[in-house]
């Protein structure tokens, strides 16, 4: 899976530079976000910009990042989300959940 750490504004954005987020990469975000996490990254914008598709493990490995980051204080929101992903939020009511930003300056706003 392709992704890209920066910190921009004391902030950890991980970019996926990826059109899906499945079965067969979900693991590797899921890892990404953990050891980020553990290297005390807590407040975590993924943008979502590229993903054009998402099923249950994408959201599921996104899901475990939220709660690791919770769990040490932490806060991890979406930016930049496409309507088909956007879709499957609301689907599955994980936007109940996550703060979705419409792109990385309104998530810089009401994270920072």
């Amino acid at each position: 899976m392709n992704l890209n750490l920066e910190k921009i504004n004391g902030v950890s954005v991980l970019f996926v530079q990826e059109e899906r987020i499945d079965a067969h990469n979900s693991s590797e975000l899921k890892e990404a976000l953990l050891h980020m996490i553990e290297q005390g990254d807590v407040t975590i914008i993924v943008q979502l910009e590229q993903v054009r598709f998402i099923d249950s493990s994408g959201l599921g490995a996104l899901l475990s990042g939220y709660k690791n980051a919770a769990a040490k204080s932490g806060k991890l929101a979406l930016a930049c989300c496409r309507q088909q992903v956007l879709s499957m939020f609301e689907l599955t009511r994980l936007n109940r959940v996550f703060e979705i930003y419409a792109d990385l300056n309104e998530a810089f706003d009401n994270e920072t």
